[in-house]
């Protein structure tokens, strides 16, 4: 149930985005036409790109929503990870993209002209951007998705370089080089936290190993079915999306009848899988 209402969450989320971004290219570049701004008919098909992350997101999340199969046990949850990696990777080439025109503004001395209605829409636009973007933002820290934090950072990429529009509008006529500037520090603020994004998203997939305050609740779990001290060790987190399996050791006395210990290692599983939301393979070891 938990993942039918984790998968809906994010469906809505990204059908928001699409809807949104495709009307937003439409009002920005019937405004760019009629008022002969490039920059703005450019920021409109950025804004339609932003749509294809959306897409991205529904259609791994989709994926990973697989139940688990004989060629892949633990399910498909790794799937999002996936979906963080590409997203990540599309908010580098947009930040790249910002530094790159910023270099040529600054080379060229080129400054930007808007009328009154083409600063409204500007406007607008950011504002909306930036609701998608807490929108997403606040799915993800509920899911504690990183495909959908990345995606709530391409919306807030397209609200930034709104905001970058609009100052370099108001500040152009003290300094030329503003519009050029921002651009710079914008792509700076985007490719850094693309580059977060798909590091931590990586570490999961190549095995990051189980935190301190989660070690720490298991050991506690472990000595207080046993009534003492068994040195839990050796921890070991696979993540698979929804589901994560932790291995683990546990140090008993080698003559402790093993009805005890299955008995004892069955209660351990049997907290750690309830209270903690993953599946412990436990190791006994022999003190010796």
């Amino acid at each position: 149930m938990a993942k039918i209402i984790n998968q809906k969450i994010a469906f809505r989320a990204g059908w928001l985005a699409v809807i949104g971004n495709v009307l937003l290219f439409f009002l920005k570049l019937w405004v760019g036409v009629i008022s002969g701004s490039v920059a703005l008919m450019a920021d409109a098909w950025h804004t339609l790109s932003d749509s294809a992350s959306s897409i991205i997101l529904m259609v791994f999340y989709r994926a990973a929503a697989k139940p688990p199969d004989t060629d892949h046990p633990f399910g498909h949850g790794r799937f999002r990870l996936v979906a963080s990696v590409i997203i990540g990777a599309i908010l580098i080439m947009i930040g790249l993209n910002f530094g790159v025109e910023a270099v040529q503004r600054l080379i060229s001395g080129e400054t930007t002209e808007f009328g009154l209605f083409a600063i409204v829409v500007t406007a607008f636009s950011m504002i909306v951007k930036e609701a998608m973007a807490r929108y997403s933002l606040h799915a993800a820290k509920k899911l504690d998705s990183l495909a959908l934090k990345a995606d709530a950072w391409h919306h807030r990429s397209d609200a930034i370089s709104s905001l970058v529009i609009l100052v370099g509008i108001f500040l152009q006529s003290f300094a030329w080089w503003i519009d050029g500037v921002l651009g710079l520090l914008v792509a700076a603020l985007i490719m850094w936290t693309a580059w977060k994004i798909i590091i931590e998203a990586i570490d999961v997939i190549l095995g990051k190993n189980a935190d301190g305050e989660l070690i720490h609740k298991v050991r506690d779990i472990s000595n207080d079915v046993a009534g003492f001290d068994v040195l839990s060790h050796h921890f070991h987190l696979h993540s698979y999306g929804d589901h994560n399996e932790l291995s683990f050791h546990i140090v008993l006395h080698p003559e402790m009848p093993l009805r005890d210990v299955n008995q004892l290692m069955s209660e351990i599983r049997n907290r750690v899988r309830t209270e903690l939301d993953v599946e412990p393979t436990i190791q006994v070891d022999a003190n010796q």
